[in-house]
Order: C-alpha cells, then structure tokens, then sequence
C-alpha cells in the first residue's frame, strides 16, 4: 500500500488546490469508489503499464488504483488545476512514482488494458473519447465508465455501443453508477467540429472549431454574442490615447473572442488562454481555420499566471461560473479579476460579460479597477473595468 511518513493513502485527505478548495466541495464521491471496487478483479489482471485514467477530478481514481498495485498509469485531466492537484495529491501519498500525465491521443490509451473514466456530461466529449480507445487500447480491453446517477444519460449508452459491441450496467450504489464497456468496434481520433456563423462587427463568418468537452461546442453562445455587440459599437482598441500592451482573451474557451479581435485589427497580435485541455485544441483549430494561426498565441494556464504583471492593455473575458458539477459559494471568477487587475496596465480595461445574477461588479471594482456597466439586457450584464 502506498505511503508517506507511515501514514497509509486515504481519499478523505486529497485536495481541490488550486482549484477551488472549500468545505462544501469534496474532492472524491460515491461515483469513484464504486469505479474502483468494479473494476479491481480487472486491475490487478492488467499489469504494469497497462491502466488508464481519464477525467479523474482529483487524483481519487488514480491514487485508489496505484494504492492498490497499479504502477505506470497514464493519466489525462482536461482542466489543468485538476491535473497539478492530482500530481500534489500524488506526492503527498507517497505515490507520484505511478503515474504521468499525458494528453487526449493516441499515446494515451496505445495498448491499454483497462479504462477507468468519469463520464464527461457532454456526449460529444465522450464520442471522442470512447472512439479513441476503440481505435487503440487492446482487443480485451475493458472501459469501466461511471459516475452520478444525476449526470447520467441514456445517449452516454448509446455512445458507448457505437464504439464498443458489448456494454453492461452496474447496480446502482449510493446514487452511483458504472457501465463497462468491452469488444471495440474500431474508433479513430478526435477531430475538431465546425461551423461557421455570422457576428457583429466582422464582414465575413467566423469559423468556430471544437473537440468534445469545450464550452458550447461549435456555437457562439449567447453571452459571448452580447459582449461582441458592445465591443463592435465601442471599439476599445481604436481610442488613439490607448495604453500599450498585449490583448487577450482570458479563459478563451473555443477563442471565439481571440479570433474576432484578431479578424477584426490585421496588425494585432493576441493571446487566448484557458485551463481547459479541450478548449486550447479547440481555441487552435479556430484561430487555424479563420487563418490567423501566426496573430493569435493560445496557451493552457491557471488564470494569467504565465503573463508579466501590467503587461496587457486590454483583457476580454466571459467568465465561468462552476467549477466542474459544483457552483461553490462565491463563484469561480474572482480569481480571473484579480489576474485581469494584476496583469493590466494602468488605464487598461477588462470588457467582461456575465449572468446578470451572479451580480459580479462589487468584486470587480475591489480587484481591478473602477467599472461602469456598458450594457445590459434580459440575463447578461457588461461591463468595463479600468486598473488602477
């Protein structure tokens, strides 16, 4: 059994961080003990090497199996604070020797044996990746899928079956649930989704690519279509008095916003980044497909942290508001003002929108700057915050 100091692993002691860690939110549930009890009897016949884990939130799967013998396990985590508190969660048990991190592709699942997953909630990211199994683990591989009942579909079944030939269910335990798969059918690897849609301020559509898992898909969602509207009417970038720096658009999901900016100035370069695994590919092949690759630089970061204090002049941003299944109390965004307040220069200006009833300028104002709201309609506010 894996330990550290003589003290043996136990689920109760991981942690959230740096991810939003508070008593409310859990960093382990019923869904991941039943995932391991199911598939253990496949565990312990798989061998070194052989285990793979997707979608472990914070390190209960992984550490559960490499507490129990596993060794080489290859992990993949879409949000980067997931993964960095698996590796500490690792560390302190005492076993950050039986595991590496690794990217959504083929490399991951090459010849795996077992597939220890949490069903992602959108079907199109579990498309992608049951199909990249069923293109690359082994002919006897086995893919033990669970998670809340609450969360559950039928169409996760049926995304399964076109992968795999023969799926079971397990009980229910605890308001929990596996189904395991078994006998793929052939797969093949993900491939980024498109469409293309007409917004403001841009003469030509604007292709918006995305892999299962990024926020709103292909779509331009409702709020980032709001926010687009004000910037077109005030174009911020235009004032001739403007402060230097970088643009960029904070937790960028499919880049939508980075690519407009760009699209929109010809000469201005801008940074999008985002936590999330699926978005960077998917903010990539956006930027690609609208053929501003060489003016728009997407990097996977925790907020602004790889970004110089008052460095940007001016930051776009639609904010999240969860974290995972979880709402925590005082939401997940403030985080992301305090990097917009560090990063901005002096006179900068974060433009953000936001659910008018997460009710966010009081934050705002306290950790970036005074802010004034440039529109508002039904559900999403705007607004304009300048640095100090």
């Amino acid at each position: 059994m894996g330990q550290t100091c003589g003290v043996p692993y136990s689920p109760d002691a991981l942690r959230r961080f740096p991810d939003t860690d508070a008593p409310d939110l859990t960093a382990s549930d019923a869904a991941d003990r039943l995932l391991l009890d199911e598939s253990a009897a496949e565990r312990n016949a798989a061998g070194p090497g052989r285990v793979v884990v997707i979608g472990d939130e914070y390190g209960a799967l992984t550490l559960g199996a490499a507490d129990a013998g596993a060794s080489g396990i290859r992990v993949h985590q879409d949000s980067l604070a997931g993964e960095r508190a698996i590796a500490a969660n690792a560390e302190s048990a005492g076993l950050g020797g039986h595991l590496r991190a690794m990217p959504l592709d083929a490399d991951l699942v090459a010849d795996a044996r077992v597939v220890l997953l949490r069903l992602p909630r959108a079907l199109d990211a579990l498309e992608d990746v049951a199909a990249l199994i069923a293109a690359h683990a082994t002919p006897d591989v086995v893919v033990f899928a669970g998670g809340r009942t609450k969360h559950m579909s039928l169409g996760m079944n049926d995304v399964l079956r076109r992968s795999f030939a023969r799926l079971d269910v397990s009980h229910a335990r605890q308001k929990s649930r596996v189904l395991i798969a078994r006998s793929p059918l052939g797969g093949s690897d993900p491939q980024p989704r498109r469409a293309d849609h007409a917004v403001a301020g841009l003469s030509r559509p604007l292709a918006v690519c995305a892999f299962g898992g990024a926020f709103a898909g292909t779509a331009v969602d409702i709020g980032t279509r709001f926010l687009l509207e004000q910037l077109t009417a005030a174009d911020p970038l235009a004032e001739p008095r403007r402060p230097e720096g970088s643009v960029i658009d904070l937790a960028c999901g499919t880049g939508v916003l980075a690519t407009w900016l760009a699209a929109r100035h010809p000469s201005l370069p801008v940074i999008a980044t985002d936590r999330s695994a699926a978005a960077v590919a998917s903010a990539r092949a956006t930027v690609a497909a609208n053929g501003l690759a060489d003016r728009v630089e997407v990097v996977r970061d925790l907020g602004l942290s790889m970004q110089p204090s008052r460095s940007a002049r001016l930051i776009v941003l639609n904010p999240p508001f969860h974290a995972g299944a979880a709402v925590p109390r005082g939401g997940v965004a403030d985080p992301l003002f305090a990097d917009a307040g560090r990063v901005l220069v002096p006179g900068g200006e974060l433009w953000a929108v936001w659910n008018s009833a997460q009710q966010h300028r009081p934050a705002l104002e306290r950790l970036v700057g005074p802010t004034r709201q440039a529109a508002r309609n039904a559900k999403f506010t705007v607004t304009v915050s300048t640095a100090r």
